[in-house]
């Protein structure tokens, strides 16, 4: 009997289909490098910058630049090459403000500005967002020599690609309306105005991008997939090994299911293990919910630090545990 493979684009809609890259700034190339070797990243020295891939996958997730603080610098969505012109005269049907690529970016492809001003890209690439839900292993049930890894033989965890990543926002509602009317992103879910998740309808994780509210833009996490409960156990051991014990987790979330463990980096933002995450398949209408505040962040671990939510890029913070009052809607131009 065949098995179907899962279709990897959804039909007649217009819509990116991966985050192809994101990159940031940091005051210490050096430090950066210790930290996501640490964490388990294929980290590349380039030109002028680490890359980061993770182990047996050939994408490139990320760059990390040197500047004068932590900053999220641009972001890079892969479309189809065929939607190119598509997804040209809808930027400019929507009067989205065309830029100049930033120095040291890929100019091809589409560059304007999206959400709090951050330099976003259209490129034609290949599919790097997943089509099924990662495998997941777990222990066996019967095993003649104990179920448990042996902690003589704990190998260093080793994340197998990039699942999402948290940015902060200074209107949740407009930047749901950019990143529906002009990228095709789909709303997974949401917690009123303070948090929002967004997928792929070509298929991806729960979300290719969350949205949380702060009075301007930054990056508060990057979420990296991993195969198992202890492998989320396991890395965070690691990096307290390593010298980065301070974080949160490990938990599960409400909205997208994970596990989970968030490493503090020494610029105040994380880098998460994420474990058995809801995935959301191109032929799948997922039933978007709009849930109370406090479901908004985990269903059971320890409390979030007191700063979790702060964006150490503006120095400002919002309690995800209070609510937010909706703001006008303001236009896509």
């Amino acid at each position: 009997m065949s098995i179907e493979k899962p279709i990897s684009r959804r039909r007649d809609v217009l819509g990116v289909h991966s985050i192809h890259e994101f990159v940031f700034s940091v005051p210490d190339l050096k430090q950066a490098e210790h930290f996501y070797r640490s964490f388990g990243l294929d980290v590349r020295v380039e030109t002028n910058c680490l890359a980061l891939f993770t182990y047996g996958h050939p994408h490139r997730w990320a760059r990390v630049i040197h500047g004068d603080q932590k900053r999220l610098l641009w972001v890079t969505w892969g479309i189809y090459a065929d939607d190119q012109d598509a997804f040209n005269k809808k930027l400019n049907d929507l009067g989205v403000r065309r830029i100049a690529a930033p120095v040291g970016a890929n100019p091809d492809g589409m560059w304007f500005t999206g959400p709090d001003g951050l330099p976003q890209q259209l490129l034609p690439s290949e599919k790097c967002s997943p089509d099924t839900k990662s495998p997941r292993i777990f222990p066996p049930e019967i095993s003649s020599s104990g179920r448990a890894p042996h902690r003589s033989q704990v190998k260093q965890v080793r994340p197998n690609r990039l699942s999402h990543i948290l940015v902060f926002t200074a209107d949740v509602d407009s930047s749901v309306q950019f990143y529906s009317e002009v990228l095709g992103l789909r709303l997974s879910d949401r917690s009123g105005s303070i948090i929002a998740f967004m997928h792929s309808q070509h298929g991806s994780d729960h979300h290719l991008i969350a949205m949380a509210s702060s009075p301007g833009c930054g990056l508060h996490h990057s979420s990296w997939d991993v195969t198992s409960f202890d492998d989320v156990g396991l890395g965070t051991q690691q990096m307290s090994q390593a010298g980065y014990p301070e974080g949160w987790g490990v938990g599960r979330h409400v909205l997208g299911s994970n596990y989970f463990r968030y490493v503090r980096d020494p610029w105040g933002s994380y880098s998460e293990y994420s474990f058995d995450i809801d995935h959301i398949a191109a032929d799948l209408e997922w039933p978007a919910g709009d849930y109370p505040p406090e479901d908004a962040l985990y269903v059971w671990g320890s409390p979030p630090p007191d700063d979790f939510t702060k964006n150490y890029e503006i120095g400002s913070e919002l309690q995800l545990s209070k609510a937010v009052a909706p703001s006008e809607t303001p236009t896509i131009k």
